[in-house]
């Protein structure tokens, strides 16, 4: 079956590249492209290629261009065949921009919260406010808690225990919280009050409280806790709020939802820069370091953090454990596309032009 759905591919391939956009020569920051063979991808072979499969087939049907949609269908009948397929129907792409390639990680968070308000539970989870557009500059962290503007107006979604696991929950952009009769709330990102970002673990070091590498989640919580009048004066300092939204649709034991609007998966969903990677798109990683990982993932997420086409973040999971392997990780290495084979050196002849 793969190989009689060969030359159909090809045909919808031919026509799709027809739409591809060109790319600006004039541009400095021009990406180069360069297409390998599978062989030269460390670790290929030892690879769960069946296990990325089953990831990629869970968006690739949002894919809108006519060779990826091409493709898509064929993934469908090639569940046997994972390696088989992946190697005929796309070309690896190293797409470099002249800056080094930096791994993080991130996780989904889960926070002990309540669906009302008490002497424990006293940091509200707001759902944004209706006057405000997301990404649009509006009121600072530091106004929003001090004016209170956003309390009483029925835009608490549930209240929480700890004000650094709230911020922590903010910077990862979704979350859950677990309720005390044992349900949880799933929380999705709404948008934010069009503030910058800034570290909290960067100005402690600015401020000489630790040094770099003594900085994490765990240490700027305990910190704030002993220090509470100081702490929430340090929380402050980033200026950015996130507003959350209840997702309904996701099933407890299933992943938050990307960019793409579908669950992802632990260890094999990527966060990208779109402007380089398609999103659905498989994307092979060699990562240094800390847990290095030499496997196939889909791009199938993003963040405001994630430029450039040599910058990942890898999906860990939920909760605590998730959250200190996500906050270790900050590694070099390589990533490498794997793009449909036409579209693939038409890049590359542009590059060349």
């Amino acid at each position: 079956m793969i190989h009689r759905a060969a030359a159909a591919y090809v045909a919808i391939c031919s026509a799709a590249l027809a739409q591809l956009p060109a790319i600006a020569a004039s541009d400095p920051f021009t990406p180069t492209y360069a297409v390998l063979d599978y062989e030269g991808l460390s670790g290929w072979s030892a690879d769960d290629q069946q296990a990325a499969l089953n990831v990629f087939l869970n968006t690739c049907g949002d894919m809108k261009d006519a060779d990826w949609q091409a493709i898509c269908h064929l993934a469908r009948d090639s569940t046997d065949h994972a390696r088989t397929f992946f190697e005929m129907f796309f070309a690896p792409v190293l797409i470099q921009d002249g800056t080094p390639a930096v791994f993080t990680g991130y996780y989904e968070p889960e926070l002990d919260g309540s669906n009302t308000p008490s002497r424990r539970f006293r940091y509200p989870v707001y759902a944004m406010p209706p006057e405000m557009e997301s990404g649009t500059p509006w009121l600072t962290r530091r106004e929003i808690e001090e004016t209170g503007i956003l309390a009483g107006r029925g835009l608490e979604i549930a209240w929480v225990d700890d004000p650094v696991e709230l911020l922590f929950l903010q910077i990862q952009g979704s979350g859950r919280i677990r309720l005390p009769d044992g349900n949880h709330i799933r929380l999705g990102y709404a948008g934010n009050n069009g503030q910058d970002y800034s570290s909290i673990g960067q100005e402690m070091v600015r401020r000489e409280i630790y040094e770099p590498h003594q900085v994490s989640a765990k240490v700027i919580g305990n910190w704030v806790k002993r220090n509470p009048v100081e702490g929430v004066e340090l929380l402050r300092h980033n200026a950015n709020y996130v507003f959350f939204r209840v997702l309904e649709d996701v099933p407890p034991d299933a992943g938050p939802k990307g960019a793409m609007n579908r669950s992802i998966t632990p260890g094999r969903s990527l966060a990208i820069d779109p402007a380089f990677i398609p999103l659905g798109a498989p994307v092979w990683i060699e990562k240094k370091g800390f847990r290095g990982m030499r496997r196939l993932m889909i791009a199938q997420d993003t963040g405001s953090a994630i430029k450039g086409p040599q910058r990942a973040d890898v999906f860990m999971g939920t909760g605590e454990g998730a959250g200190r392997e996500a906050g270790r990780m900050k590694d070099a290495g390589r990533l490498i596309v794997l793009m449909p084979i036409q579209r693939a050196y038409a890049m590359l002849i542009e590059d060349i032009q």
